[in-house]
């Protein structure tokens, strides 16, 4: 969803791009032949060391699969470790890694999740292996309501309260800052990515329910309660319980003007959003 964005961004800047990607031929369909691609997984230091050989610069976009336990290999954890130690002996000059702005709720209003800590001592990781870095903190991604976390088949699925506003962004606003950290190569930064509209979930989908015209799309609300009991029995549920928590909870405020100043001002409304997916 936002990796896609993020390489198209350094390929229409001029940036020579290899991806990494599990399946080749999905990759080679999303951005065509003349790319190139290596297949493998974060498992595979050989595959890792022949991703990075020559290579300038890394950009990391890992995720913990919903369906996944704690103690399975994580992206983020194992495997984050293996690219890590693989960059500084290729001499790597700059990693870009995609982390959380919500992974800050962590601790607050009693919450711990394994996820956000897992999250938060990638970012220790990455400051303390000694290439130079530039970590991203996104709010929710207007992706979210069209292919992403919130949307299911022809609904958007909602559960408990959104209490606080959301700045939205972007994919291909997001990959522009993106590109630009790495065209500055300006130290080590940490940035907090935002749009300029601020909508709760609930005004979020309203809206785009509202002003979507391809097909019909409806909202479904799932009480918290119900959707914590079902994650007693599946880790997919208990996910979307433990991120619907700290989504409706955590209280964003807009702190973008750094990331302003430094990677230029995001461009797409919400309704330009819509109205071009």
């Amino acid at each position: 969803m936002l990796g896609q964005a993020v390489a198209q961004e350094f390929i229409k800047t001029g940036f020579e791009v290899t991806l990494f990607a599990r399946n080749t031929e999905k990759a080679k369909h999303i951005f065509g032949s003349s790319i190139q691609v290596i297949e493998g997984n974060l498992q595979d230091a050989l595959k890792i060391e022949q991703l990075l050989q020559g290579k300038d610069g890394l950009y990391l976009n890992l995720s913990v699969d919903k369906n996944s336990r704690k103690s399975d290999f994580q992206p983020e954890r194992e495997g984050l470790d293996n690219v890590l130690k693989i960059s500084k002996q290729n001499k790597i000059n700059r990693i870009g890694y995609l982390s959380s702005l919500v992974s800050f709720y962590q601790g607050q209003n009693g919450f711990n999740w394994w996820v956000f800590d897992l999250k938060q001592k990638a970012v220790d990781k990455i400051k303390n292996c000694g290439v130079p870095y530039s970590i991203f903190y996104p709010s929710t991604f207007m992706e979210n309501f069209d292919k992403g976390a919130y949307r299911q088949g022809n609904n958007i699925g909602l559960a408990g309260i959104s209490k606080h506003k959301m700045f939205l962004i972007s994919g291909n606003d997001y990959g522009q800052q993106v590109v630009r950290s790495f065209l500055l190569d300006n130290g080590n930064n940490e940035y907090i990515v935002q749009g300029s509209e601020g909508f709760t979930a609930d005004e979020a989908a309203k809206f785009y329910v509202d002003n979507y015209t391809k097909n019909k799309v409806g909202i479904i609300k799932v009480p918290m309660g119900m959707l914590r009991f079902l994650g007693l029995f599946s880790n997919k549920f208990n996910y979307g319980a433990k991120i619907s928590e700290a989504l409706n909870n955590y209280p964003e405020k807009f702190e973008a003007e750094k990331t302003w100043q430094e990677l230029g001002k995001p461009q797409t409304k919400f309704i330009d959003y819509i109205q071009q997916s």
